[in-house]
């Protein structure tokens, strides 16, 4: 009697997450990764330079309206670069987020016809989100030396070496926000309005467009509870040496992201049983 080498079945437990199957996968994964950024720049000029102009148009209006015109104070740093900080954590966050928020529907004409880890769609949409940061990342440097070169009196200190680890833990929080209401929406689709209120509330609650040091008491307090907030201010603090690195709010995130993939993780597993049907 012949074994089959490859037996296919849903599994019983709702942890049986086959990441050794995952990454057996790997070759799928770079392909998923590859399609993402063919589809996102086909047709297009000027292509993967829209990665890197982004962020800095973005930070270049914020410095006008709110540097120049508001004149919110920027703790002593160029508000070109104040503001890409705080665009470049907030995008690289909400993109993770975003980009597997409808992993079931938006490719339900693959999963409905082949056998392959669901969670390589979703891993391999959070890696294309660090290769775009990283490009971002780069382009921060290089104006960060600019800005020494031409004077500016600031300096990077030894919290750079965390900023890698911060940054994994903000992929890993969109990740597993991105599963959960990726796996929620299959029946609820009020979970995607709710999910786009509750972004653009969170993004007010970021020290994007000003520092925590312009908030005083219970207010500082109730904005350091968004691990995100923290996250901007470690950078703040790592490359410049204003403000201070709120501890409390770094290990809260980072509690909280062990939740969020571990609470992601167990939906994705439990709905990737019957969303075909529901879908």
């Amino acid at each position: 009697m012949k074994k089959w080498k490859t037996v296919i079945e849903p599994s019983a437990r709702l942890f049986d997450f086959k990441f050794k199957e995952i990454w057996e996968y790997r070759d799928l994964g770079f392909t998923f990764i590859r399609k993402n950024y063919i589809t996102r720049y086909k047709q297009t000029i000027f292509a993967p330079l829209y990665m890197i102009l982004s962020p800095l148009l973005t930070s270049g209006i914020f410095s006008v309206v709110f540097g120049t015109i508001a004149k919110i104070s920027t703790d002593g740093i160029p508000n070109f670069l104040f503001y890409m900080t705080g665009n470049l954590i907030w995008g690289f966050f909400s993109g993770c987020m975003w980009g597997n928020n409808n992993i079931f529907e938006g490719n339900a004409y693959i999963m409905g016809k082949v056998y392959f880890p669901r969670l390589v769609i979703p891993l391999a949409n959070t890696i294309t989100k660090l290769i775009d940061m990283t490009v971002q990342f780069l382009m921060f440097i290089l104006f960060f030396f600019l800005f020494q070169f031409q004077g500016h009196e600031f300096s990077a200190n030894a919290w750079v070496c965390a900023i890698p680890f911060l940054l994994l833990m903000m992929a890993g929080m969109g990740f597993g926000i991105g599963l959960i209401f990726s796996s929620l929406t299959i029946k609820y689709r009020d979970f995607n309005v709710m999910l786009g209120f509750g972004m653009n509330l969170l993004m007010y609650a970021s020290p994007i467009i000003y520092p925590t040091s312009n908030l005083e008491g219970i207010w500082r307090e109730l904005i350091l509870i968004n691990p995100v907030a923290g996250v901007i201010e470690t950078f703040r603090y790592a490359f410049f040496g204003v403000g201070a690195v709120p501890i409390g709010s770094l290990i809260w995130g980072f509690a909280l992201t062990v939740v969020l993939l571990t609470v992601g993780l167990v939906l994705f597993n439990r709905v990737e049983k019957t969303f075909i049907d529901t879908v």
